[in-house]
């Protein structure tokens, strides 16, 4: 919602004018960047830093941003060298929703894993050079590039090949992969992306990101939990059973929880009857209520059970890179109803002109569809306060990031809380045995919309939030 520009002034700084109530003195003014760079600052001056460039440096032959050493046979940077292991260990099937010839940079490498991972094979990047038991380090790191045919490659991007492995490991008697105390490897645990394979056409092949939420090995501490990774991809779910909740896994959510300000947003919404509100009112509003959700997460931060785990630096690379999903993500849940209720009230008094309706790109258009329907999906989920704080920290903490001084750290914080949220979600909704993956599901496709956004024009945000807004309000009216 909030962008690092603002529209020309000119009946956009102040709402009093439009009806609006004036905002109480508590909320800091909006930032001048949309990072809100100021806080950023204020938790370590030092830590929002340009890296040295000029020295000469080896680029990834995957996407060509800075490559780090020899991965797997090939020079490489370690975003494509977690890609690959993560794509062959976990033993992912991606699809591509073009023609399967996507550019790939360092901005664009997330778009399609499909054609990030066919690259990587294309490249020469040594599967069998991967440890078989997922750890960090490869094997056999005498072997270089390899050479594969086409035919070879096309048996491992379809996913012929991993499933040729799974009936192997099924024929040997090694399939009872629900036992509580298995201790197959990673590599030989069925895919989580094929067990998801039915509810992944629900996101229409939006489903950049997802490999970080997906195929995570199972810690020692919870072994005994029967995770979603359990189940066989070719068998129906297992029958609920009786369990209880780990007191780790209690206690960590209930720090998760503490840290969110579930107060009512502050930012007035609030407009009198019969005032007609101008595209600029309510694009100032919208920057408001954006400027007040980021400073609630750069709050939130200083109070998560593991702040002290991590250095200034990294957080403030998450922060940066992550605040719009956040904003997205919490826009959806916990703060719906004031912002399907009080903002659709302001949206619904804001009339567009026939130009901004010409004048409407396809992107916004996607953009819409797209949140109407992550909006139906959290209504139909009914997220609770304990499954919100777990995505949201899910999201935040992603190891693939650049910049990051502390990669592995985050990675085993992400699947900590990943592991954490799905214990709550199977003992507190035992009948749903599908409501795990289902929240999951929206995450990428936070991070789709929240990437689609910034490409949509600043003056086609008012009429773009009125129209989901209203699409939304109307539609569970009639429910």
């Amino acid at each position: 919602m909030e962008r690092d520009e603002r529209p020309p002034s000119g009946g956009g700084g102040g709402g009093g004018s439009a009806g609006f109530l004036e905002p109480p003195a508590a909320l800091p003014p909006p930032p001048r960047n949309g990072f809100c760079q100021d806080e950023l600052t204020e938790l370590d001056p030092g830590s929002i830093s340009v890296p040295d460039d000029r020295a000469e440096q080896r680029t990834c032959l995957i996407c060509g941003d800075r490559a780090t050493g020899l991965h797997y046979g090939i020079i490489s940077c370690e975003g494509c060298k977690g890609f690959f292991k993560r794509s062959i260990c976990n033993k992912r099937v991606y699809r591509c929703s073009r023609d399967k010839n996507c550019v790939m940079s360092r901005k664009q490498r997330n778009r399609c894993q499909y054609c990030r991972l066919l690259k990587c094979l294309q490249m020469g990047m040594n599967r069998k050079a991967i440890r078989e038991d997922g750890m960090p380090g490869g094997r056999n790191k005498s072997i270089g590039p390899v050479q594969i045919s086409e035919e070879e490659i096309e048996r491992i991007m379809s996913g012929q090949e991993f499933e040729e492995e799974a009936n192997h490991w099924s024929n040997h008697g090694d399939s009872d992969h629900s036992s509580p105390g298995n201790r197959a490897s990673e590599s030989n645990q069925p895919s989580p992306g094929s067990t998801l394979s039915s509810r992944s056409a629900e996101l229409n092949g939006f489903m950049a990101f997802r490999e970080q939420y997906m195929g995570m090995s199972v810690p020692p501490h919870y072994q005994y939990i029967p995770h979603l990774f359990s189940y066989s991809a070719h068998s129906p779910l297992l029958p609920p059973q009786a369990r209880s909740l780990d007191p780790q896994s209690y206690s960590l959510i209930h720090q998760l929880v503490s840290a969110e300000d579930l107060e009512p947003l502050g930012t007035p919404m609030l407009i009198e009857d019969g005032y007609s509100v101008t595209q600029a009112e309510l694009f100032a509003l919208l920057c408001r209520l954006a400027d007040e959700l980021l400073f609630r997460q750069i709050a939130w931060i200083k109070k998560l059970p593991f702040f002290c785990e991590l250095s200034i630096k990294d957080y403030t690379c998450l922060l940066s890179s992550t605040w719009q999903e956040l904003i997205l993500l919490s826009s959806l849940t916990v703060y719906s109803k004031q912002i399907f209720g009080e903002l659709a009230d302001v949206t619904a008094k804001y009339s567009p002109s026939d130009e901004e309706l010409h004048r409407f790109s396809d992107e916004g258009m996607e953009v819409i569809e797209r949140l109407i329907y992550l909006y139906h999906k959290f209504h139909q989920l009914k997220v609770s306060n304990e499954e919100y704080a777990c995505m949201k920290a899910i999201n935040f903490l992603n190891q693939d990031i650049r910049g990051l001084t502390s990669a592995s750290q985050l990675e085993q914080l992400n699947k900590r809380y990943w592991y954490i949220c799905q214990d709550f979600t199977e003992y507190k909704y035992t009948h749903q045995p599908n409501r795990f993956p289902d929240l999951m599901m929206c995450l990428p496709e936070i991070r789709y919309i929240a990437g689609k956004m910034v490409n949509v024009p600043l003056e086609q945000l008012p009429l773009l939030f009125k129209v989901v807004l209203h699409s939304c309000k109307t539609s569970v009216g009639k429910e």
